[in-house]
């Protein structure tokens, strides 16, 4: 089964697959430009420390080969082979990049895609258009990286400068021609029509080439536009369902019409939606799909109904049925005595749901068995098939006695809220958060009061003048997450 990702998404790469010997295809389909695909193998900084792990048609795998370019096949523009297993350990991302050889903007690109194939089988397709960058040179398409364990993570972020630029922005070097020619451009692609038998780098890493063409060549025609009045109007896809018609590549760069989206096939006329482009729906991509960073879809239909709280909906479509939740005496008793109590209601049905609140940050955080602590005040919406359970850390030194908060478990899947971009700190050691900004925690460590905190808050008009920490003791594997805002 093939996971759909959508620009931003995330997942742990077992959860794709458990294989870890990958073939990576990569399709860029933008007539008249010529494109060089490359792998950044970077550091736990970003930084490309060692220029033996960028891969790239003059360097076609790193020095252990657990990195290696294959070259265009299957439909692929470019395509990579990394065995994950044999990675440095010092090798902690992966990157994929392409930058245009010449003039153009990514903009140009009619369809593209990203693929994961294990075992000849295709697990997980990321697919972007050109509407998704402006005048971009270079765009970071998609990393693999370690956080524990090796992740996936579909970036689909534009960069303004070419190949030479994106080096640098890694920390990478690049060596210009001594004496370049005054009016010719110096590229960074195989020359045309290079065979893929790649000869071992020179001593002394050159990235640069000579130029593809003659200075007075003129450049690649940009493509014709659509034409408005016969322009075929695209079937309409709901849900997430895919065009008919069969796998395969029956499209230039190996996109067949189950890949390609009625977006990428249908103009966009002029108006008020051509101007409103930048922020239309992204697509399905599995049951929750991240729409913006305040807005969450969720797909209904095939899987558990969702618990959302209760005015969270802003838009939905299809059959859905809104129920609400309600909490019995015991949840009442532990609302007035915690102020943990969540008032949600159930979404089902079959269709799309797409929730926010307050303008609040959301992130759609997958659970695999482990148990994680959240204050009720950070839940939006979860998966029915998780449990969640009021949990109290007791101290004279809490005012009520103590604090109270809500342990989640099971398989499924839980949007949380911050207010600003939050932070996630492994406790390699003793580690204090302020009760009142802290989000989240991994259950099963010793959590206690801590009272060093010195500085009063009653100099603050309006707070609570409360000086309280929570003090977080555990082993390898465990976090926490606060946000930038207290509560």
């Amino acid at each position: 089964m093939v996971q759909q990702f959508s620009r931003g998404q995330k997942s742990q790469l077992s959860a794709i697959t458990p294989g870890t010997d990958l073939y990576i295809g990569i399709a860029l389909v933008a007539p008249g430009l010529s494109w060089d695909v490359s792998c950044f193998g970077l550091d736990a900084n970003g930084r490309l420390s060692d220029d033996r792990y960028f891969i790239f048609f003059n360097q076609p795998k790193s020095p252990e080969g657990s990195i290696q370019l294959l070259g265009e096949q299957a439909g692929d523009t470019q395509s990579f082979r990394a065995t994950l297993k044999d990675v440095p350990a010092g090798i902690d991302k992966l990157s994929f990049c392409a930058a245009i050889d010449g003039a153009g903007a990514a903009s140009q690109i009619s369809a593209g895609y990203f693929r994961i194939v294990v075992g000849g089988s295709e697990v997980m397709r990321y697919a972007f258009t050109g509407a998704d960058f402006s005048s971009e040179r270079a765009v970071m398409i998609c990393d693999l990286y370690r956080k524990g364990v090796w992740r996936v993570s579909a970036v689909g972020q534009g960069f303004d400068g070419g190949l030479a630029e994106l080096i640098r922005s890694f920390g990478g070097e690049v060596e210009e021609p001594a004496a370049p020619p005054p009016a010719a451009p110096v590229g960074f692609g195989p020359p045309a029509g290079a065979t893929h038998t790649y000869a071992p780098p020179a001593p002394g890493l050159d990235y640069a080439k000579p130029p593809a063409a003659p200075a007075s060549a003129p450049l690649p025609a940009a493509p014709a536009p659509l034409p408005m009045a016969s322009a075929p109007v695209a079937p309409t896809m709901g849900y997430g369902q895919q065009l008919p018609g069969g796998p395969g590549p029956q499209a230039p760069g190996g996109l067949g019409p189950t890949e390609i989206l009625p977006s990428q096939i249908q103009p966009v006329r002029p108006g008020a939606m051509n101007s409103l482009n930048p922020y239309r729906e992204v697509p399905t991509a599995g049951r929750w799909t991240q729409q913006n960073s305040k807005l969450v879809k969720v797909t209904l239909g095939q899987g558990p109904d969702v618990l959302a709280l209760r005015g969270s909906m802003v838009a939905y479509q299809g059959d859905i049925d809104f129920d609400y939740k309600g909490a019995g005496l015991r949840g009442m008793l532990e609302n007035k005595l915690t102020g943990q109590g969540l008032k949600l209601m159930t979404c089902k049905g079959r269709g799309e749901v797409f929730l926010a609140h307050d303008a609040t940050d959301l992130h759609i955080v997958e659970l695999s068995g482990q148990p994680l602590c959240i204050n009720a005040k950070n839940i939006l919406a979860f998966d029915s098939t998780l449990s969640a359970e009021v949990k109290r850390i007791e101290s004279p030194g809490i005012p009520g006695g103590g604090f109270f908060h809500f342990e989640v478990s099971g398989q499924g899947s839980i949007v949380v809220m911050t207010r600003g971009t939050p932070m996630t700190l492994n406790v390699a050691g003793p580690t204090f958060a302020d009760m009142n900004a802290l989000v989240a925690w991994t259950a099963g460590m010793r959590v206690s009061i801590s009272t060093q905190v010195r500085i009063s808050r009653q100099i603050y008009a309006g707070s609570s003048g409360e000086s309280l920490a929570l003090q977080f003791m555990g082993f390898q594997g465990h976090f926490v997450v606060v946000q930038p805002y207290e509560v």
